[in-house]
């Protein structure tokens, strides 16, 4: 039985898709503000609120990391199989929950366990809303003609301010002299406006019979091949991208002798994507195909990279370094729209929440691995870290061009209401 047998009207003909698409941009928004308002200065808290050794910090850092971008694809799975709604509005709960037990927590288990909650809540909740919003901005393009990357870079934009506003958001709040509890208990505020939005705006999406569930249905969508060189090019990215954090603070003390100078580049990113992302993807969608802005993209990146060692030192030294964040941001710009417009192309549609987690998790295993590697290179003579660190995204560039150019006709799902 076909969407329409069984009485589902298929999105280009449904509702205006403009407000739920607002939604989502602002529940993006709304999600990396409050998250953000708390994660910077959740080492500083463990190390000196709670006296924490150095290692045990570094532990309670990656278990959250792995709790959210490693079980991404069990959040994706879950949105196939009951639909974004109850998928949105549990991670919201959790999110929530694991902030207050994170404000009040004082001892490491306590620490611990709020910290895998938090990650578990944003593994069920980011899958769950890229998804539907990529779902959504290909209904958007068929029954307007817009692009979907212009759509989607609309959402990578709001992240991107979310991402802005919540460090300063969280140190007002310790300045004011709230304390690292306040911070937390703030962003607990924040995503109970989320959680209330989404209960009220979010409608009910039709449960999918023909969800994939199981590691049957993780193996299918790993083993489709077009949507796998697309994750290892994502993972290219994603390797180089994690260099901010990695390379870049090491070659800001080698200019410069401190790290000070690492929030204004930050900032300076997040400010870059805030203005020039939808200008910049109104133009390359309508004038490049996605697999072109990705290659292009990657380019970008590596030139970002292979410009440290090129470029003369400028005020304070600064310059070879603020080159690669404008740089690398400006390739972030160009191919995170097209991977996410992508992605509905390479997966059937019942597999989209899957796919979505899994491009996530696979990646995050890949940044986990490269920058192990990459990390053993910070000491070698800077020619060399910038070439290697250069090559990695220019190697999924040239990956990039063994993708599918042409758009899969999607298949029928067969839907009940619950």
């Amino acid at each position: 039985m076909t969407t329409a047998q069984a009485g589902i009207r298929p999105a280009a003909d449904g509702p205006d898709l403009r407000p739920y698409l607002r939604l989502l941009s602002a529940t993006q928004f709304a999600f990396n503000t409050g998250f953000y308002a708390v994660l910077p200065y959740l080492a500083a808290h463990l190390g000196d609120g709670l006296g924490m050794a150095g290692w045990l910090v570094g532990l309670v850092l990656g278990l959250r990391t792995f709790s959210q971008q490693g079980l991404f694809v069990v959040g994706g799975a879950l949105t196939d199989r009951y639909g974004p709604r109850p998928v949105v509005l549990t991670g919201c709960v959790l999110r929530v929950a694991g902030f207050c037990w994170l404000a009040g927590a004082d001892s490491t288990a306590t620490v611990i366990g709020a910290v895998l909650l938090i990650g578990f809540a944003a593994a069920l909740f980011s899958p769950a809303v890229e998804s539907e919003t990529a779902r959504s901005a290909v209904a958007y393009e068929k029954r307007t003609g817009t692009p979907r990357a212009q759509v989607l870079a609309v959402f990578s934009a709001a992240g991107q301010a979310g991402a802005f506003l919540g460090p300063l958001l969280g140190s007002l709040l310790l300045l004011l002299g709230g304390g690292f509890r306040t911070a937390c208990l703030a962003g607990a505020v924040v995503f109970v406006g989320v959680l209330a939005g989404h209960a009220r705006l979010m409608p009910h999406r039709p449960r999918r019979v023909r969800a994939v569930t199981g590691t049957g249905g993780l193996r299918r969508t790993v083993a489709d091949r077009p949507f796998l060189v697309l994750c290892l090019v994502f993972s290219t990215y994603l390797v180089s991208y994690n260099q901010l954090y990695l390379a870049l603070p090491e070659e800001v003390e080698r200019a410069t002798g401190s790290q000070a100078a690492l929030g204004g580049l930050f900032a300076l990113s997040s400010l870059l994507v805030v203005v020039a992302q939808l200008p910049l993807t109104r133009w390359s969608a309508r004038r490049i195909a996605p697999r072109a802005a990705l290659v292009t993209g990657l380019t970008a990146v590596g030139a970002g990279f292979a410009a440290v060692p090129l470029t003369p030192a400028g005020p304070a030294g600064l310059l070879p370094a603020a080159s690669l964040v404008v740089l690398l941001t400006l390739g972030q710009m160009l191919l995170v729209p097209a991977v996410r417009g992508l992605v509905p192309d390479l997966v059937e549609d019942h597999r989209l929440g899957l796919a979505t987690g899994a491009l996530s998790s696979v990646s995050g295993l890949a940044v986990l691995v490269g920058s192990a590697a990459t990390g053993t290179l910070l000491d070698a003579p800077g020619p060399v870290l910038w070439t290697v660190l250069a090559a990695v995204p220019l190697a999924g560039a040239a990956l990039a061009l063994t993708l599918p150019g042409r758009e899969r006709t999607p298949e029928p799902v067969t839907t009940v209401t619950d």
